[in-house]
């Protein structure tokens, strides 16, 4: 007997293409409205919305209202894992224009993964922690040490607030297009705000990769020896 039938509910949404391309494009960490999602997923507005509207029923996104608008996002961390997962294993998207090869190359430079950094910035970001002594693997996840509280709460970081979140704290999220493992849970999310904070990095409009900026550049550099 069939232990847990839902699964296979949740395994059919994400499996069909254009609910993937929505949940991919929700790994923003953002709340969209139907017809940014379906721009984004290349669809019909109808179109998306009953796809939406199937994701909210199983459970998978959540919807925020405010007046007549809706917004659409992830509804828990855990779902973003999922789906990144899920793109580390997948054959990679063709490429078919010039514009598809700029995203695709600003997408693996430096991206979010819903709450954290990913690409190639964020797994540099976790390998300069690691070389640092800021934190060390673990079987699970990733630890921090003595001399990485001290890391943290230099570069302001409130690692008792972080712990506090019902969540994970430090887990490993296998990076789907560096193919190893970064930072992710709520001291992921903290550094990501902190970069932005510090205005090392900004979100762009309509996709998850970021843009880093000049002062993120020589931040980098200085504080994580990283050249991007």
């Amino acid at each position: 007997m069939n232990a847990n039938p839902n699964v296979a509910i949740v395994a059919s949404l994400v499996s069909e293409p254009s609910r993937a391309a929505i949940l991919t494009a929700l790994l923003d960490g953002r709340f969209h409205p139907a017809s940014e999602l379906a721009y984004m997923a290349g669809i019909k507005p109808q179109t998306a919305s009953f796809h939406l509207a199937k994701m909210v029923e199983a459970h998978v996104i959540v919807v925020e209202k405010q007046g007549r608008h809706r917004y659409y996002g992830i509804q828990d961390p855990e779902i973003a894992k999922i789906m990144e997962s899920l793109l580390s294993i997948a054959p990679p998207q063709k490429i078919k224009s010039f514009n598809q090869a700029s995203q695709d190359k600003a997408i693996r430079s430096a991206r979010t993964c819903y709450d954290h950094l990913a690409g190639a910035l964020g797994v540099k970001v976790t390998d300069s922690l690691l070389n640092m002594n800021v934190i060390r693997e673990d079987k699970d996840g990733f630890v921090v040490t003595e001399s990485g509280e001290e890391f943290f709460q230099a570069f302001q970081i409130n690692l008792e607030n972080a712990r506090k979140k019902r969540r994970s704290f430090s887990h490993k999220c296998l990076d789907w297009s560096e193919r190893r493992h970064h930072l992710a849970g709520a001291l992921g999310n903290a550094l990501l705000e902190r970069f932005i904070e510090l205005n090392w990095v900004q979100r762009l409009p309509k996709t998850r990769a970021i843009q880093i900026t000049d002062e993120g550049k020589q931040g980098l550099k200085e504080t994580f020896s990283i050249d991007m």
